[in-house]
């Protein structure tokens, strides 16, 4: 199984940045999400972030709530995402799953970290956990073998810097901006000095996400971030797309440019 670890040391022996792409499973279909990552992953991607959809999204931009919604329209549960990550752990990628805490905490924090790992998972994205209610979370991940990531933001004191760093064992997840997820024209002039400011409280990898969508943009973030992190440009290639085949054509195209972009 590729862990996180050895993804990012690949790449930095590479001199670039790991290219870390996001899709909801049950998206566009539940059998259609591993095509689609599984397309990403051939593309370029090295790290592959499976969304548990959810509800109720709080940094969900429209984009990825559209994407949710269908997902959640096609009977999405959590044994569905974990079958999508058996399925694009299969294609080599290190697979993390992105979820809000509720749904693991209505599963069971043990049996899920223990049911991820099962199913080829390397770690999760918990976007709403805070690190003073994280350390139940932590165990039971430790116990598991998988890797906690949580988020910083340009926001973020230099103490709660210190703080989420601590609860990381993966990655740090840096938000490039305050707001929602979606790709935009350019990506937040806070993204840089967020990454410079995080690198002085971890030796962990320090990724960026929110608003990279094109190849130009991922070039930028991997001048100065350790991975680049999409995921509304690819959601969209598949919503624009008129067929499954097509949509998996766009995302191909995407994920080519993103990962020449990462390695410029």
């Amino acid at each position: 199984m590729t862990t996180l670890q050895t993804v990012f040391a690949k790449a930095k022996a590479d001199e670039r940045a790991a290219l870390v792409g996001y899709l909801p499973a049950g998206f566009p279909t539940k059998d259609g999400a591993i095509a689609a990552a599984t397309a990403m992953v051939e593309a370029g991607c090295d790290v592959i972030e499976i969304g548990l959809p959810y509800s109720d999204p709080l940094m969900d931009g429209p984009t990825i709530q559209d994407a949710v919604h269908r997902a959640l329209t096609n009977g999405t549960r959590i044994a569905d995402v974990l079958r999508t990550v058996e399925g694009v752990a299969k294609t080599g990628a290190a697979t993390l799953v992105m979820t809000y805490w509720n749904p693991i905490d209505r599963y069971g924090a043990e049996r899920f970290a223990r049911d991820l790992a099962d199913a080829g998972g390397v770690g999760t994205i918990t976007p709403d956990l805070t690190p003073e209610e994280s350390g139940p979370w932590r165990q039971a991940s430790a116990d598991a073998g998988i890797d906690t990531v949580f988020l910083v933001a340009p926001s973020s004191t230099e103490e709660r810097i210190q703080a989420v760093a601590d609860c990381c064992t993966g990655f740090v997840y840096a938000a490039s901006l305050m707001g929602v997820t979606g790709a935009r024209d350019s990506v937040s002039s806070a993204a840089q000095g967020l990454v410079e400011r995080t690198r002085a409280h971890t030796d962990l990898p320090v990724c960026v996400g929110l608003g990279v969508g094109n190849g130009r943009q991922a070039a930028e973030v991997a001048g100065y971030a350790d991975g680049v992190i999409v995921g509304s440009a690819f959601i969209r290639r598949i919503l624009d797309a008129p067929d499954e085949a097509s949509g998996l054509a766009a995302v191909r195209e995407l994920g080519a440019e993103l990962a020449a972009g990462v390695r410029a």
